[in-house]
């Protein structure tokens, strides 16, 4: 038996505003850079999470980067995953333990990022991927039992499985942001072990 703990939502879910709030600025992104190339850069560049020593002057990235990707597959992956894992646990712990999860996944992310730099030199980091792991990590510790379908898998496989697998296999690739994705995931894995411990949920 489960006994449910947070506030279930009595609008419109948080899950759908951020989808939204990305894909929004994708697309004003996307349309200034046909209009006005030299525009979009500018926009893109104060967005950005940039390297350590020019973070003091822009730390307003720290949270703006997480609304920023840089292809229409980069933000239809995070956007799918975000879907699924924060509806999952936004039903779990209501609106306002989902957002603090989210935010506190994405930001410890992008420190990671800028205390981690010297081991992946980078211009600037952007994307969604370190809250979405946050989210990740905080249903593998509440729902352990969880199982997914990840494709091209023709079974359902444990979460806590798709999870970490999903870290490695991106750790790997170019261009990806590990440090982003372990940040987020500790945050996620800490808020989740919090919660059961302190006797909220019950499976």
């Amino acid at each position: 038996m489960r006994v449910r703990y947070g506030s279930p939502s009595d609008g419109i879910s948080p899950v759908l505003v951020i989808i939204v709030a990305n894909l929004f600025v994708y697309v004003l992104i996307f349309i200034l850079g046909i209009v006005s190339p030299p525009l979009a850069d500018r926009i893109f560049l104060a967005l950005a999470l940039p390297m350590p020593q020019y973070f003091v002057t822009q730390p307003w990235t720290i949270i703006t980067s997480m609304f920023l990707h840089t292809s229409f597959w980069h933000i239809f992956a995070n956007m799918f995953t975000l879907y699924f894992f924060g509806s999952a646990f936004n039903g779990l712990v209501g609106d306002k333990r989902f957002l603090l999860v989210y935010f506190s996944g994405g930001i410890a992310g992008n420190i990671f990022m800028l205390l981690l730099a010297g081991f992946a030199p980078y211009y600037v980091a952007l994307g969604a991927s370190g809250a979405v792991f946050a989210l990740a990590g905080g249903l593998v510790v509440l729902r352990p039992r969880m199982s997914v379908m990840i494709f091209p898998i023709p079974l359902p496989i444990p979460l806590w499985v798709a999870v970490t697998g999903g870290f490695l296999l991106l750790s790997f690739m170019p261009s990806v942001a590990w440090q982003a994705h372990l940040g987020g995931l500790i945050v996620g894995l800490i808020a989740g072990y919090i919660s059961r411990r302190r006797g909220r949920y019950f499976f």
